[in-house]
């Protein structure tokens, strides 16, 4: 719920402000896609599996499952990698260099991820690596076990493994402590604090911002991987269930965290929020109340 209704308001205020979206914004809102993509494909048939006390649909709603996890995680891995490089780029860029980064070159990058997401999920279904159910029974990912059992699954898990978990990590972290280095050195320039100026506040906040978003989704992944590796390199059944449902569940809250970090950072989304409640309250009164002259209300709200 919470992941549907914040990212649902994040794509409503960016469609409500398209025409003075920036660049980099465009990245914000693919990620509040993805959010909302793996809540709405995937989520509802995990909630019913645990109901049930057992998985759902059999094999194929396995494999769709986990399927739309992958592509949906790769995503937005890649698309925070991408939010970490183009950070760095106008961070360390003059103000004519920065503004090289159109939202043409921004959407080629977002149809790039895409494309490049949807080949790893599709990988398994073609031959190299599988998918499989989770030791706890009610959710579906990569088969991590065969890692030993076969040369396909040791390769496609060490693979996925470096292109899609470590050298985005690793970018991101290198790009942010860049950033870090670059605002430090800038400051320690600027002895007074009341004399920086406002652009370097916002491009510090701004950078603050996406740091929290990088950190929440890392740190929500992290006992997910960490569970899996362990499954790598011992029997399924080392792990007791819950041991193994915890990460699970603490990674796919990584989708309700963004809208929260949006609301405390950016004063613009706060406003933005605000009006599009007082539209949806003006709505609802609109549609339920007598559209009469004798409606103080309706006609104050109509003024």
């Amino acid at each position: 719920i919470l992941t549907i209704l914040g990212n649902s308001a994040v794509l409503a205020t960016a469609v409500k402000r398209s025409s003075l979206l920036k660049s980099p914004e465009l990245l914000t809102v693919n990620l509040a896609v993805a959010d909302i993509g793996m809540a709405i494909s995937m989520y509802p048939l995990a909630i019913a599996s645990a109901w049930n006390h057992a998985w759902l649909g059999g094999d194929a709603s396995c494999i769709y499952y986990a399927l739309m996890g992958f592509l949906f995680g790769v995503c937005s891995m890649m698309t925070l990698c991408a939010m970490a490089v183009i950070r760095f780029l106008v961070t360390n860029s003059s103000k004519s260099n920065s503004n090289k980064i159109t939202k043409n070159t921004v959407r080629t990058l977002i149809t790039f991820i895409w494309l490049y997401s949807l080949l790893w999920a599709i990988l398994p279904l073609v031959g190299w690596g599988y998918y499989g159910p989770e030791p706890f029974g009610i959710s579906c990912t990569i088969a991590w076990s065969k890692f030993h059992n076969s040369s396909n699954g040791f390769s496609f898990i060490l693979s996925m493994f470096l292109l899609c978990t470590v050298l985005p990590a690793l970018t991101i972290v290198t790009c942010y402590l860049g950033i870090a280095w670059k605002v430090h050195k800038a400051y320690q320039e600027i002895q007074n604090i009341d004399r920086i100026p406002n652009a370097a506040k916002l491009e510090k906040k701004l950078t603050l911002m996406a740091v929290l978003i990088s950190v929440g989704f890392l740190s929500s992944w992290t006992p997910y991987a960490a569970a899996s590796f362990w499954s790598i390199f011992n029997p399924s059944d080392s792990l007791q269930p819950i041991v193994t449902l915890l990460p699970c569940l603490f990674a796919k809250s990584s989708t309700a965290y963004n809208p929260f970090i949006y609301y405390f950072f950016s004063k613009t989304f706060r406003c933005e929020l605000k009006q599009l409640q007082c539209c949806c309250g003006w709505r609802v009164h609109f549609f339920s109340a007598d559209n009469s002259a004798e409606n103080p209300v309706s006609m104050m709200w109509s003024g």
